[in-house]
């Protein structure tokens, strides 16, 4: 190490011994299994009420929550619903992003391909959305964001859309499901890692199991899509794993931000060495550490990807599994989604299970 470096890691060091901070602060990818998608959804559902009335959003501090489509996150939004009709929950200063929209196709000249589907489309997420949740609470309509498979410029859409997650301060709570191919949004097998918000051409396993929203003809389901990028996830909030601590480098001011080296030594998670930064940035950096992960699992069909996902190290094969490298991801699934999964793993995260029930309904610590 330089000196310069070198010093700025003492620096590091006893200011967190100074301030009694924990010097390591070390949380893991989590897996929360449950008996049933019952289970499973009514557990995602309070994380996401828990997450929302901790934050304790206002007209000046928005929560900006992350949102799937698909048949896996139906129980969950049902149960938002109902926390919301019985007063336990607001959704009124949230914003909320959705990860994906099917989309036309730019290339015209060499293929015979179908236009996007319109916004009102019964199979669009827009009418998805809008159907089983947003109709349902009280947010407003400006703050919900869906892409625009219908844009004019599909390219320009998605680089407005990454504007706008980091104008809202990047998304706090992400949540999502996993399909059995281990793809996340519509980060196909094969994703970049460090995709952002992209046009992406749907794989025919994904066509096949999409089918069934367009009365099951293939030949009506739109081969692209707009989607968030697995960089995109991982870096929301572009949470930084450092090996003494965790901590969101987005939400400190600028003299924090100034990495002045990125080394391995072997170490996992990378170790980064800041500069320049003072004690008082440095707690609210650590106080301010939101950005939480959470992926819905569920049924015999998708166990092949729960264990691609969390027993098999990341690959771009996997999406899913990227999300290995964040601090805060958290899986939830049911017991047939745990199929192919090694009894030992089972058995420690089910040891897990009541630290898992009992965040959820109490107040998490800042």
């Amino acid at each position: 190490l330089t000196s310069a470096a070198s010093g700025s890691f003492v620096k590091l060091l006893a200011t967190f011994v100074t301030l009694n901070l924990p010097v390591l602060q070390v949380e893991n990818m989590q897996l929360v299994i449950l008996n049933d998608y019952e289970q499973m959804s009514e557990f995602a559902a309070k994380f996401v009420r828990r997450r929302i009335l901790d934050f304790n959003p206002s007209k000046d501090r928005y929560f900006t929550l992350g949102l799937p489509t698909g048949s896996t996150p139906l129980g969950m939004y049902k149960k938002l619903i109902d926390y919301c009709k019985n007063g336990q929950l607001s959704f009124q200063f949230v914003k909320t992003f959705n990860m994906d929209e099917y989309a036309g196709s730019e290339i015209r000249l060499f293929y015979a391909v179908k236009d996007s589907i319109p916004k009102n489309h019964p199979a669009s997420y827009h009418s998805f959305m809008y159907h089983n949740f947003f109709r349902h609470i009280d947010i407003h309509p400006s703050n919900v964001h869906i892409l625009d498979g219908n844009a004019a410029d599909l390219n320009k859409e998605c680089e407005e859309f990454e504007k706008e997650i980091h104008s809202a301060g990047g998304i706090m709570l992400f949540v999502g499901g996993v399909g059995s191919d281990g793809h996340v949004a519509f980060n196909e097998p094969g994703s970049s890692l460090a995709s952002r918000t992209r046009v992406k051409t749907l794989a025919q396993e994904t066509i096949v199991a999409n089918s069934r929203f367009f009365n099951n003809d293939i030949s009506q389901v739109p081969t692209q899509a707009l989607t968030v990028g697995v960089g995109t996830l991982l870096d929301a909030h572009e949470v930084m794993k450092v090996k003494i601590i965790f901590f969101d480098i987005k939400c400190c001011p600028v003299k924090i931000r100034k990495v002045s080296m990125f080394m391995r030594f072997g170490f996992s998670p990378p170790l980064l060495l800041l500069v320049d930064f003072n004690v008082a940035d440095l707690i609210t950096c650590c106080l301010n550490m939101n950005l939480v992960i959470l992926l819905l699992i569920s049924g015999p069909l998708k166990a092949h990807a729960l264990h691609n996902a969390v027993e098999n190290g990341v690959s771009h094969m996997w999406t899913a599994s990227a999300f290995q490298l964040h601090p805060k991801a958290t899986f939830v699934c049911d017991e047939d989604a745990t199929l192919e999964l090694k009894v030992r793993t089972v058995r420690y995260f089910k040891g897990l299970l009541q630290s898992y029930l009992r965040i959820i309904e109490e107040p998490i610590e800042k």
